[in-house]
């Protein structure tokens, strides 16, 4: 499993323990672009950073290679998305990995992915 930016942001809120489970239970991977997106927000609290630094030490990063460079031109050839969700998706495909991510929406045009959202999926 490969966890969207989104996922990252939602583990670190009090009222989403359901998230912290799941990663605890799946021990998923995280994206380079996940790790700049999170970590790039300029809003961020020094509490807010400090608990994100602490979550990427734990997690495995997977690292942007030319397979994956490859797949996100292909990707965002077919349809408009953004950089960032064409290289997550395009990582996901090229590790054969489901994403796990909120904004199912975006991504659920790409055949070759399989999408899972943890929240919507806890509430049924």
């Amino acid at each position: 499993m490969l966890l969207d930016s989104n996922i990252v942001i939602y583990s670190t809120q009090p009222n989403y323990d359901q998230i912290r489970l799941f990663i605890a239970e799946h021990v998923p991977f995280v994206s380079a672009v996940s790790y700049v997106e999170v970590l790039g927000y300029h809003k961020l609290t020094a509490s807010d950073r400090k608990d994100l630094e602490d979550f990427f030490v734990l997690m495995p990063i997977l690292q942007i290679t030319s397979p994956i460079l490859d797949e996100a031109v292909r990707l965002r050839q077919q349809q408009k998305m953004s950089l960032g969700d064409a290289l997550i998706a395009a990582t996901a495909v090229v590790h054969q990995l489901t994403l796990v991510t909120r904004n199912t929406k975006d991504f659920v045009w790409i055949p070759a992915l399989t999408l899972l959202d943890p929240i919507a999926e806890r509430m049924q």
